[in-house]
């Protein structure tokens, strides 16, 4: 009985927030309506990033410092692709999650052979290796970065130009997203890649194989963070070698345990949260950060399960 409580609050948060997404476009039609969903766009897509993070911060208790190199990637399949004339986006989100999928299939079935902060150091050092990469390539802008000619075209239309219908895409994949990894915790792949953060000795004793299901999980995680990447590329239309930095990675960490871990929605609320404060302290003082800092390190503190701790217990 509890726990269906518990999974009815979440439930009913959950169609709250996407609620209040699915109308937001209509609000801002009252007031500042290309500055809100230029804000709420990137906002999601952050947050897509945040909720495949969790995937594994939460529900495997993998910490991956390397995490933002997912988006790079998913950032430069479609600079690169554009700047050679392919701006069709049922070609580059294929290329860009097979392209992530593989970094994460080979970087993962090696970092996961270590635990702990030797499985910290060893993402963070894949990560920065593909940032120095993208710095290296000099044919797509190396440091200064690469400017998309225009946004991804979908079946030959220039649909997604309009920021109304672009929000709606984005907001499209987070909850199809959103979905997938709801139902696939929920499964038994869910419920043993939960069981490997308790106690992975236990799991490979009763017959299941961690390694496989935390590779798995890995690869997920990273594929759906490359859509991430490809989204906000085409928010902004450019893209730099600074998507994958070290700092974007531990941005992401916090967007998770800010919102709440093992939980899904959390990381889209951590994410919200996270990028609006910064948004609105930046233009309140050139010294935000003196007041972001503080109040990040409070949060984690005093909020243990979040910004979830306030509607109570989330789901697992």
């Amino acid at each position: 009985m509890a726990a269906a409580r518990r999974v009815g609050r979440a439930d009913i948060l959950a169609l709250a927030v996407f609620g209040a997404l699915l109308l937001l476009p209509l609000a801002a039609a009252y007031g500042a309506q290309a500055y809100t969903l230029s804000l709420m766009t990137r906002v999601l897509a952050f947050a897509l990033a945040a909720m495949s993070l969790d995937l594994i911060l939460g529900y495997g208790a993998l910490v991956s410092f390397g995490h933002a190199a997912f988006m790079g990637i998913g950032a430069y399949a479609a600079g690169i692709l554009a700047s050679h004339g392919i701006e069709e986006t049922t070609i580059q989100i294929p290329v860009a999650m097979l392209a992530a999928g593989l970094f994460a299939l080979v970087t993962g079935a090696i970092s996961l052979r270590t635990k702990g902060v030797y499985f910290i150091m060893i993402t963070l050092a894949f990560g920065q290796m593909l940032f120095f990469l993208a710095t290296s390539l000099a044919a797509y802008g190396g440091d200064d970065g690469l400017t998309l000619p225009a946004r991804s075209t979908l079946f030959g239309t220039s649909v997604l130009q309009n920021d109304v219908v672009f929000y709606y895409a984005v907001l499209a994949c987070v909850l199809v997203v959103f979905l997938l990894f709801r139902s696939l915790v929920s499964s038994r792949f869910g419920r043993v890649l939960r069981a490997t953060r308790e106690n992975a000795v236990r799991v490979d004793a009763i017959g299941f194989h961690p390694f496989r299901y935390q590779l798995t999980a890995y690869v997920i995680s990273g594929m759906a963070t490359s859509l991430s990447g490809f989204l906000l590329a085409n928010q902004t239309e450019f893209v730099s070698p600074a998507y994958m930095t070290w700092q974007r990675s531990g941005e992401l960490i916090f967007m998770v345990v800010l919102g709440g871990m093992s939980s899904l929605i959390g990381p889209i609320l951590g994410a919200g949260v996270f990028l609006l404060m910064e948004e609105h302290l930046a233009a309140l003082t050139e010294h935000w950060k003196m007041i972001f800092g503080p109040f990040l390190i409070l949060a984690v503190i005093f909020a243990r399960g979040g910004i979830l701790s306030l509607f109570g217990r989330r789901a697992p």
